[in-house]
């Protein structure tokens, strides 16, 4: 879960990502990529320069800048806190992951203004008139590389009033976690075995096409596969097989080709091991050709389960239904 936060200067985000970094949720701000930046050319980390900067960055480099970086760090196992969100793109940008919820912290001005002369950072104003000035220059701007506060503010899925004590801040943050707990659904069994046969293909060589299978039985992968050359042969990426370096058009050439299919190495895997897969089910990325097709019926595969149709098919599926396997698309 990705957990982002945005508000007004001192309306006190930084206690609920304290509250949430002791729940473990790992932290990142925008705010401290600006002050890299400005740090390694050398000019003095202060406000102003912190507001020029971020616009500069997001000038560069489009105004969802700051918010591609930070996505690029960010695994889909982890919980994390993204600070310092002030920008509608930033938002747009981290609401590509599912699992991405804004806060937006909430406090009275002159609530906010008392706050931000004791922390007394990178000379933040200390007479209120000032403090207004520079507020107002930052909510409402139109400039799409600069900061946009009361638009991002609208884009919040939930807002956490910081006006009173600690302990109401963190009771509330606290609700609201327990509410996005019970939105997470966990992925069903058949997409959960489907993205792991995706990642699995990754570890094929094939220069034409990745493909992977894995064999499950009571809900317990048994036996992998990808496609690619036979074992102890070069890999196909290094000239292995002729016909795949050839690039040989879809379809053509196919009696040269020394790769072994993904369903057919799963199944040859779990023989040369020694594990049953009578009655089990095979997940993969692509639908089998007719010779895996084959020796899927014959090894006892009792259900096929695959994510996409192979060019070359049709007379496949039509063997399987005639075999009463059972066949299911994701």
């Amino acid at each position: 879960m990705i957990i982002g936060l945005t508000g007004k200067n001192g309306s006190g985000k930084g206690v609920v990502a304290d509250y949430l970094k002791k729940a473990g949720y790992i932290y990142y701000s925008l705010s401290d990529m600006i002050r890299e930046e400005i740090k390694r050319v050398g000019q003095e980390v202060n406000r102003e320069n912190l507001i020029a900067m971020g616009r500069k960055l997001r000038e560069d480099g489009g105004p969802s800048v700051l918010a591609d970086k930070v996505l690029d760090l960010l695994d889909i196992d982890k919980n994390y806190i993204v600070d310092s969100v002030r920008n509608p793109f930033e938002v747009r940008a981290l609401k590509r992951r599912k699992d991405f919820y804004l806060f937006c912290v909430e406090a009275d001005q002159k609530v906010r203004f008392e706050r931000t002369k004791e922390r007394a950072r990178e000379n933040d104003p200390t007479d209120f008139e000032t403090f207004v000035t520079l507020e107002e220059k930052e909510l409402n701007s139109t400039d799409p590389a600069a900061q946009q506060l009361v638009a991002t503010a609208a884009l919040a899925d939930f807002i956490i009033d910081n006006s009173s004590t600690l302990e109401d801040v963190q009771k509330r943050t606290k609700e609201i976690l327990l509410e996005l707990v019970k939105k997470n659904t966990r992925p069903d069994w058949d997409t959960y075995f489907m993205n792991i046969a995706q990642n699995v293909s990754l570890r094929s060589n094939c220069l034409k096409r990745k493909v992977a299978a894995i064999i499950v039985k009571d809900k317990r992968i048994i036996s992998t596969g990808y496609n690619g050359t036979p074992r102890g042969v070069k890999n196909c990426s290094d000239g292995g097989c002729p016909r795949c370096a050839s690039f040989a058009p879809s379809g053509t050439g196919l009696h040269d080709c020394l790769c072994s299919h993904a369903e057919e190495n799963a199944i040859v895997q779990a023989a040369y091991h020694g594990v049953s897969i009578k009655e089990a089910t095979l997940y993969c990325t692509f639908s089998p050709c007719l010779t895996c097709t084959k020796m899927i019926l014959n090894s006892g595969i009792r259900e096929v389960v695959y994510n996409a149709n192979y060019p070359l098919g049709d007379v496949a599926l039509r063997l399987i239904e005639e075999a009463g396997l059972q066949l299911r698309k994701m």
